[in-house]
């Protein structure tokens, strides 16, 4: 659902975020129904939503359908591309753009679980396949000249 992927979003706040998980979850949605699924204790207010739903809709973070009475909202992007972009970003600004030190910075803050471990290790194993393969062809175009 890269419907915005020729111009680099902004950053989501925190209260803009909350949303997105609920739209990611739940899209497309209204505003009642977003409302709704906010966890804990109501801090904000119905017209709040709202509100950060029009600001998030200028923004590009949602699109709005407006065909019903009840306006339908929905992520401009899919989880998986916003959490990219966010972690590309984050990388850049703190890491000077290695993920590798990214990923390594997160393993210590806290303990991974055997689960977590695992997939780590099959993620390893993926790119190592891939490296092999990359030099494997870059190898035989050398040859073929």
């Amino acid at each position: 659902m890269m419907t915005k992927s020729t111009k680099a979003l902004p950053r989501p706040t925190e209260a803009e975020l909350e949303l997105l998980r609920i739209l990611w979850e739940k899209e497309p949605a209204t505003v009642r129904e977003i409302y709704d699924a906010l966890d804990g204790p109501r801090t904000v207010g119905y017209t709040t939503v709202l509100k950060l739903l029009q600001i998030m809709t200028t923004k590009g973070l949602v699109e709005r359908d407006e065909a019903n009475r009840a306006h339908l909202y929905r992520a401009a992007l899919s989880q998986d591309a916003t959490q990219n972009e966010m972690l590309k970003d984050l990388s850049v600004r703190l890491f000077s753009g290695s993920a590798a030190q990214l990923a390594l910075h997160a393993l210590t803050m806290e303990p991974a679980s055997a689960d977590d471990l695992e997939a780590i290790r099959t993620l390893i194993d993926r790119k190592r396949a891939e490296n092999v393969e990359r030099k494997a062809d870059k190898e035989q175009g050398r040859e073929q000249r």
